[in-house]
């Protein structure tokens, strides 16, 4: 499926793991759930990273959509 938009690409996202990087440089892994036309953005099963290792497990997690830099699929 092609995306025209970047909300598009962030839809088909949805339901899959990602990747979120925030501007203070803490990663955030987990599965996509919902997002707003502002990027706020909420993760189940979603763990901290630091260095590439799982400094711990969240559970459910809101991110702001401000303080996003990036989200990428995890593949």
């Amino acid at each position: 499926m092609e995306t025209s938009r970047p909300l598009d690409a962030l839809n088909n996202a949805r339901n899959k793991r990602v990747i979120v990087e925030l501007k203070n440089g803490k990663q955030f892994i987990g599965n996509l759930v919902a997002f707003d036309i502002h990027i706020n953005t909420v993760l189940d099963n979603a763990e901290e990273r630091e260095n590439g290792e799982t400094k711990r497990q969240l559970g459910k997690l809101f991110i702001r959509g401000d303080t996003i830099i990036f989200i990428a699929p995890q593949d």
